[in-house]
């Protein structure tokens, strides 16, 4: 074995043991406050070890970035530990309040944590993502200083029954993938069981059908050593009949039971019995237990062979526990050695007692092995978090004399923002699942093109076919065409979103998407939140826009998506100034990252930046006019502004958000020809306001008895008897919660059940929308 060879092999049999005993520390030892199991996985840890060790003291290097497959997580904070780069104190807190996470956290985490993981199957598939990102950027005059690094996923073999793993496999063969790397923990059990026979063989097919190559690593060195030897092709034959069941049960039972298997199916032919009877037990318990994936060496030299950039899926095989008393074992998944087994085991380690988080504990040469730690490339450069300089946003403005719809202006935006030459306008990457020119981002495909790394020709152009549709492919382009996947659009929009801290180059990602279908990539949508990743995501058309084609295509709870989702500002604008308005601030806010305490105006903890998600319709409304006053833009901003300011007698107050703004100025009018003094308050983000009243009332609890939100010093001077009426084409809960703020009657007015088919009219009128019916409800009430 060579010195750095053996270096591997101290190295991971060290995160074997701090990473196992990180978790029994915190399930067994750390003071218990409740009844509740703490858990982490120490089996599933366990068959990743040779792995993660080859991986960072081997073959990354610094612009290389992993996603860590969410029960690995123990053996990576043991390596960022054993590097200087994560703290004893946290490691003890393991699942406790501020100790190292349960999955590895970009914001969580001290940690150098490249991508967040948890809901399975989005780490895998981010790293296909990222990496097209990082070609966008390459192929860019900005961003051509970019050193090209290696997308790494480790991935659980039970990972892959997610389905938006085979969609990103999809959209990387159309956007020609490349510098991605997939490692498959193939240990074959699940949460629930052992993982179907044959599966690997359909893996590799599916991979193989998009383009990637398959690198199979099923043997160790031992075992490899050990086919050479007579008799060697017989066992090698044997395990590769071996059922996954029985290959896990006679792992889990030890070498005394594998003898006896062995001997029943292979004694007697000479060769193969010698090679048996030349390893005692533990020796022979050993050498049945060196799959590849569990053979640092092996894994070394599987990841040394690759020269090329294409992509590569590594299946290699484990045994869940390896290492490990439990090993094999179905029930492992989520099981923990009980402390008699630990006992034993640490015996084995050769770990003293007292020196259990001794980094090099057990090390024969600490000195040489520290010597090789600071040779290893990956953490030659330190933390690899980077940052790029604000870029200044340009005023934003749009004609607002002629009827139009908010999505019309989205576009219109867009599309001024591409005639000029502004740092903004050449950082913005545009994106969307197949719904690019009905959701308006076609004028500015036009001009700024689509992306791709080699130049493809349009054929309606070539043939000088009439479209309005002028999309040429090239590597200057700044949009990125998706298929219809959502998971996909997020999945994008999260990668691009992290582009300043991942490559040190800020890019401004807006993605579009019907607005009904934000909730199929919900799931991604989140994650992209979680891991603080900066995008601007427009559902767009929403509500009853679609009135035609029915429930399917009219959104209902998408506004509480918005007021719900951690880390995104949710605006849902009726008129275009209040839209320019909104995305001006919008791209500031992209890119902010301060700390400290919230603003004491609104309570909203704005300089800490975040996603923006816009909410927009087809329907084009007639616009109030040019508007340029200090209240109108800020209360855009904030949440709500008065569109017609109540006096001191006020008796109704009707509050809008979005579309239906017509249907509740005109509702306004005609309860004033019955009541005095009506106001109409225009709402641009329910999700603004509560949260920054629930955060004024925060203050206020904490002994801040002068701490007012924005809503509750528009709502202050109302009369204790006003009445509160609330219109918008979604959920009524987006706006209900308005009568709390000061103690007014409320009567809520939206969408609750699937749509109908018909005209916006006829819909408005089936929901009580429409003007007369907002009319009725008050004057019912006199």
């Amino acid at each position: 074995m060579t010195p750095d060879a053996a270096h591997l092999k101290t190295l991971e049999q060290r995160l074997l043991w701090l990473s196992h005993w990180m978790i029994h520390h915190a399930n067994h030892i750390r003071p218990k406050v409740d009844g509740i199991k703490v858990g982490g996985h120490q089996a599933s840890s366990a068959s990743m070890v040779s792995i993660l060790t080859a991986l960072y003291f081997h073959a990354l290097r610094p612009q290389d970035r992993v996603a860590v497959k969410p029960h690995a997580s123990p053996v990576f904070h043991a390596i960022q530990y054993l590097m200087g780069n994560q703290t004893r104190e946290k490691m003890e807190n393991f699942r406790g309040f501020g100790g190292v996470q349960s999955y590895p956290s970009r914001t969580k985490d001290v940690d150098d944590v490249d991508f967040s993981t948890g809901s399975v199957g989005l780490g895998v598939a981010i790293t296909s993502f990222v990496s097209l990102v990082q070609d966008y950027i390459a192929a860019k005059g900005w961003g051509r200083d970019l050193p090209l690094g290696r997308m790494v996923a480790l991935v659980g073999d039970a990972e892959l029954d997610e389905g938006n793993v085979y969609e990103a496999l999809q959209e990387g063969w159309k956007n020609d993938l490349r510098n991605c790397w997939w490692i498959i923990d193939y240990n074959r059990q699940s949460l629930d069981g052992i993982v179907r026979e044959g599966l690997f063989a359909r893996i590799e097919k599916i991979f193989d059908a998009f383009g990637w190559d398959v690198v199979r690593i099923k043997y160790g060195a031992l075992q490899r050593a050990a086919f050479a030897e007579p008799g060697g092709s017989a066992l090698r034959d044997w395990i590769d009949r071996c059922p996954n069941q029985q290959y896990a049960a006679l792992t889990f039972m030890g070498g005394a039971v594998w003898r006896k298997r062995l001997m029943e199916d292979l004694g007697d032919q000479g060769d193969v019995s010698a090679l048996i009877d030349r390893r005692d037990d533990a020796q022979l318990a050993a050498l049945m237990e060196n799959l590849g994936g569990n053979c640092v060496q092996t894994m070394a030299e599987a990841f040394d062979t690759i020269t090329h950039d294409r992509p590569t899926c590594f299946l290699a095989y484990t045994i869940k526990g390896w290492g490990t008393p439990i090993a094999g074992h179905k029930d492992n998944h989520g099981g923990l050695m009980n402390p008699t087994q630990f006992a034993a085991w640490q015996k084995h380690m050769g770990v003293p007692h007292g020196q259990e988080w001794e980094p090099f504990a057990a090390v024969p040469d600490p000195a040489a092995l520290r010597n090789y730690l600071s040779r290893v490339p990956f953490f030659a450069k330190g933390r690899r978090r980077f940052h790029d300089d604000r870029i200044a946003v340009p005023r934003i403005a749009i004609d607002t004399d002629r009827e139009i719809s908010t999505q019309a202006a989205f576009g219109k935006i867009l599309d001024d923002l591409s005639k000029g030459d502004s740092t903004l306008a050449a950082r913005i990457v545009t994106t969307s699942p197949d719904v690019t020119g009905t959701t308006n981002l076609g004028p500015w495909v036009n001009r700024r093109k689509l992306f791709a790394r080699q130049p493809q020709a349009d054929a309606f152009i070539e043939h000088r076919i009439p479209s309005t549709a002028k999309w040429e492919f090239a590597p200057e382009g700044q949009h990125i065409e998706l298929g219809i996947a959502e998971m996909n659009l997020f999945l994008l929009l999260g990668a691009a979103g992290l582009s300043h801290s991942l490559f040190g180059k800020r890019l401004f990602p807006i993605g579009t998407v019907y607005d009904p279908f934000v909730h199929r990539g919900l799931d991604a949508l989140n994650y992209a939140c979680y891991q603080d990743a900066r995008f601007m995501i427009v559902g767009t058309p929403s509500g009853a826009t679609l009135a035609p084609e029915g429930g399917a295509h009219q959104s209902i709870g998408t506004p509480l998506t918005g007021m719900s989702q951690d880390g995104l500002a949710a605006f849902e604008p009726a008129f275009a100034d209040e839209l320019a308005v909104i995305m001006e601030w919008a791209f500031d806010y992209l890119q902010r990252d301060g700390e400290g305490d919230p603003d004491e105006r609104t309570w909203l903890r704005d300089e800490t930046g975040g996603s923006v998600y816009l909410r927009l319709t087809t329907n084009p409304l007639e616009q109030p006019g040019k508007r340029h006053d200090d209240a109108f833009r800020q209360g855009a901003i904030d949440g709500a502004y008065w569109l017609r300011k109540p006096g001191p007698n006020c008796q109704v107050v009707i509050a809008y958000q979005g579309a239906v703004a017509p249907e509740a100025i005109a509702a306004a009018g005609i309860i004033g020809e019955h009541r005095r003094d009506v106001g109409v308050l225009a709402v641009t983000s329910a999700d603004r306001l509560n949260a920054g009243w629930t955060a004024a009332q925060r203050a206020r609890a904490r002994g801040n008895a002068k701490a007012r939100s924005h809503i509750e010093s528009l709502l202050a001077d109302l009369p204790r008897d006003c009445l509160l009426i609330t219109a918008i084409d979604g959920h009524p809960a987006t706006l209900a919660w308005l009568g709390s703020v000061g103690g007014h009657k409320t009567v809520s007015h939206g969408v609750e059940h699937f749509g109908q088919t018909g005209t916006i009219g006829d819909l408005y009128r089936h929901y009580g929308l429409d003007r007369h019916s907002l009319a009725h409800g008050v004057l019912a009430l006199s």
